[in-house]
């Protein structure tokens, strides 16, 4: 099956802890969300899968942000995820390698108005598997639609964090209805190491 692997939002502003909505980010490195995703990339790069890096970012003066939306607005009043600023910089622990392929989105789905349909269409791809921050946020709600766009979606449980676990659980087990969610060793185990 014609396969990507997405990442959301593993960026400054919102994984490191001197991000300005980092609220995650202790959840992040104390559970190994990086390297467990760096590991469900060496795998999908083996079996060459499309690889897409998705991050949320505005122009300095916020042009593509509503000002309907109590959580964007929150994000221009206190300055982040500016684009091309260290804030909306990827992690540096995320393993990224030129062939990979990184989109800007300005909503929180990585579908909304972005290349990302197009992407995926010209690459006859199939299955989407996500990981990324916040599970109950981008990876959710880009999940959602990828299930309504007739993709099969895999969730890499253990790639993926929230503030919470109460919010990550939640957000997994309704995700369960329209999604496999899976460990990075479970989708390993279940489909081998290399193609």
């Amino acid at each position: 099956m014609k396969t990507a692997i997405i990442t959301l939002d593993f960026i400054n502003d919102i994984c490191h802890p001197k991000g300005q909505i980092s609220a995650a980010a202790p959840r992040v490195h104390k559970n190994r969300v990086i390297e467990n995703t760096n590991k469900l990339l060496a795998w999908g790069r083996a079996r060459r899968h499309l690889i897409c890096h998705i991050r949320v970012a505005f122009s300095t003066d916020y042009r593509e942000s509503s000002s309907n939306s109590p959580l964007f607005s929150y994000i221009k009043d206190i300055g982040a995820l500016r684009q091309k600023s260290w804030g909306t910089a990827f992690v540096d622990d995320l393993n990224i390698t030129d062939s990979d392929i990184s989109i800007y989105k300005r909503r929180v789905s990585g579908f909304y108005g972005t290349e990302l349909p197009v992407l995926i269409a010209s690459h006859n791809i199939e299955r989407i598997i996500f990981c990324g921050v916040s599970t109950q946020n981008t990876v959710e709600l880009t999940a959602r639609e990828a299930h309504d766009r007739d993709f099969s979606v895999l969730i890499a449980s253990d790639a993926c964090e929230s503030d919470t676990e109460n919010n990550k659980q939640n957000s997994l087990n309704f995700l369960t209805k329209i999604a496999s969610v899976k460990a990075v060793d479970e989708i390993i185990a279940s489909e081998g190491a290399s193609k």
